[in-house]
């Protein structure tokens, strides 16, 4: 070889050098985040999850929202920053038992990204502090308790949701009762959990502050299938309204049996979204024929078109009230996920799970089919618009008609 070339071939190699040492190389992706970081190599997929309830009696809260997030990611095309979106699933059922156990069971999985869920309160309870403790995010489309947001209550970090806070349902099921029912009287029936339990307490403190009595508070045990004893205890007085917002089949039990109850022939039975279930009805019986339930209220050319989207890709009409703020969850999760996540000349994504929390948290003015949402930085996006008052007649005991009319909405 020359020395001409040589020379050549040595500045050549010197040259790169510097270049590398300069920058001129990529360098690779270090992730600072102070939680972690998910990274996801070429042609793997973007990994979220649902916890929700999809066995036994609530199996219809967990297959509303289901549908939900399959339609949202339909309407992505599958695919999210280039690589396809995996959805798996633990079962949360609708206790605190079941959500720690969902829960441990996610938060082993280091490529979970983000979770959609739960759909009970109870759940959502247990399984917050271990999913918050593994760094994720869960956004819940049905959780309403007032402390899942409440900083000095069981909130914690990387917890958000859709839903209503139940300071508004519990408000607007108090002011139907007092202004539009005319009621001066009501007592409540809870089940212990943490959703029920709250529920009543807000409607029954605000019954109160319009000029109302509340006349009894009372709890059943889940499981319950006699409540004539109870029932009893409430017909001593003979409230205007006996409001109780549980789940099915105890609610059902209420329903039925309070026919038998001499002294609540003229009160008003209301129960909550917990009942809003399209078994609901047929299960209750011909007592439930003039009943009101409160919750979750959605209207508009977007909504009437996510439902066409139901009936085609999931069959049929959704069977709860939620479908609507899983869908929202979904897409506020989804757009947080594209605004953070680094992509890689080759398809690598990393995603830093603090940078998705703060994203999450500065969401504003998202357009969704619940209203216009803004999430605070404890996690409550909705405003409590989408609310309203339902009445059952018989065309739902009856005739399978659902869901039932909306009478009144704030």
């Amino acid at each position: 070889m020359s020395k001409r070339i040589f020379a050549v071939l040595s500045l050549l190699v010197i040259a790169s050098m510097l270049l590398a040492a300069c920058g001129g190389g990529k360098q690779a992706y270090e992730c600072t985040d102070p939680i972690g970081c998910v990274n996801i190599a070429p042609g793997d997929p973007i990994h979220i999850a649902y916890m929700l309830t999809v066995t036994g009696a609530t199996a219809f809260l967990g297959e509303d929202s289901k549908g939900a997030i399959e339609i949202a990611i339909a309407d992505r095309g599958g695919k999210l920053l280039g690589h396809d979106i995996l959805l798996t699933g633990e079962d949360s059922g609708c206790s605190a038992d079941g959500g720690q156990t969902a829960a441990t069971k996610v938060a082993a999985d280091p490529t979970i990204v983000g979770i959609v869920g739960t759909n009970c309160s109870s759940s959502a309870t247990a399984a917050l502090p271990t999913i918050s403790q593994a760094g994720l995010v869960m956004i819940s489309p049905s959780n309403t308790a007032p402390a899942l947001t409440d900083p000095n209550g069981t909130w914690q970090p990387g917890y958000f949701r859709t839903a209503h806070n139940d300071k508004f349902q519990g408000r607007v099921a108090a002011e139907f009762a007092y202004n539009k029912l005319g009621a001066r009287t009501a007592a409540t029936i809870h089940d212990g959990s943490p959703y029920a339990d709250q529920l009543q307490k807000v409607f029954a403190e605000t019954f109160q502050n319009l000029g109302g009595k509340i006349t009894f508070q009372g709890a059943i045990n889940v499981g319950d299938t006699d409540m004539r004893s109870i029932l009893t205890t409430v017909a001593a007085d003979s409230p205007d309204v006996l409001y109780f917002p549980i789940f099915e089949p105890e609610g059902d039990f209420i329903v039925a049996q309070s026919a038998e109850i001499a002294g609540l022939e003229n009160t008003t039975l209301m129960g909550a979204d917990g009942l809003l279930a399209d078994s609901f009805p047929e299960a209750a019986g011909p007592n439930a024929d003039g009943m009101y339930l409160s919750g979750p209220y959605v209207t508009g050319a977007d909504y009437d078109a996510f439902l066409k989207k139901w009936e085609t890709q999931i069959g049929g009409k959704p069977p709860s009230g939620f479908h609507a703020f899983a869908y929202d969850g979904t897409n506020i999760l989804f757009d947080a996920i594209e605004k953070v996540a680094v992509v890689e000349d080759d398809g690598t994504v990393h995603i830093p799970r603090q940078a998705l929390r703060d994203a999450m948290s500065s969401t504003e003015n998202f357009k969704g089919l619940t209203g216009t949402l803004t999430c605070t930085q404890y996690g409550d996006c909705a405003t409590g618009q989408a609310l309203g008052i339902f009445k059952i007649t018989s065309a739902e005991i009856n005739d399978g008609k659902w869901p039932p009319e909306v009478v009144w909405t704030p």
